[in-house]
């Protein structure tokens, strides 16, 4: 059996790399210049490798009761990672995935091909434009996990789009959100005030090493 072999791709923001991992045999780590966005074992995908990943997972897991379907909008794609978990411990789910790199898409999808019945649908599409155009109260569960190199754009941290956010949830729906910060959290401090202007409960998971500043 012929061991796996690395992939690299120019893409429209950088050039990804999809590496083997050497202890799975159908896993892959999803990188874009260098930096890690995705990791995906296609046959297991509900393990999740990553710290944030989990996380997220956390909150798919409570979003429902178990293994019931959800209509979820994930804006930023990567490696589909999240939509894999939300397919396989919730069947029949409807998901949406808005990903602006549509050269990364094409990637995925010839190496790390969803399967037939994932109920995902992938759109190359800015992540704001695809929020607007998504029906009031029609998502269960709307997931932000969208990066420009090390940062959330700008127009994915303002309070319109909060309020676009709140207006695709349905009365009891969640909007879960990566984001990346470092000591004193002046960005994480502004995203909770921004939200806290629109949603009237906000949670905030961490490592504790990770509030004190030590990772």
């Amino acid at each position: 059996m012929n061991e796996p072999i690395p992939v690299i791709r120019a893409v429209d923001h950088g050039t990804a790399r999809l590496l083997p991992d050497v202890d799975r045999e159908r896993a892959w780590l999803l990188t874009v210049d260098d930096a890690p966005q995705s990791y995906v074992d296609l046959d297991a995908p509900e393990h999740l490798e990553f710290e944030y990943a989990r996380r997220l997972g956390h909150v798919v897991d409570c979003a429902a009761a178990p293994g019931a379907p959800l209509d979820v909008l994930h804006l930023g794609g990567g490696g589909l990672t999240l939509p894999r978990y939300v397919a396989a411990t919730r069947p029949g789910s409807r998901q949406e995935v808005a990903e602006a790199d549509g050269a990364l898409l094409e990637l995925v999808a010839a190496h790390l091909p969803l399967p037939a019945d994932s109920g995902v649908t992938v759109h190359a599409a800015d992540a704001r434009a695809r929020l607007e155009a998504t029906a009031p109260g029609s998502v269960d569960l709307l997931v932000a996990d969208v990066f420009g190199g090390s940062r959330v754009p700008a127009h994915l941290t303002s309070v319109p789009y909060a309020r676009a956010a709140a207006r695709a949830l349905r009365p009891d729906g969640i909007y879960a959100a990566n984001l990346a910060d470092g000591p004193p959290f002046g960005f994480l401090r502004s995203q909770l005030a921004t939200f806290a202007t629109v949603f009237g409960e906000l949670a905030l998971i961490a490592e504790p090493g990770v509030l004190r500043g030590r990772r």
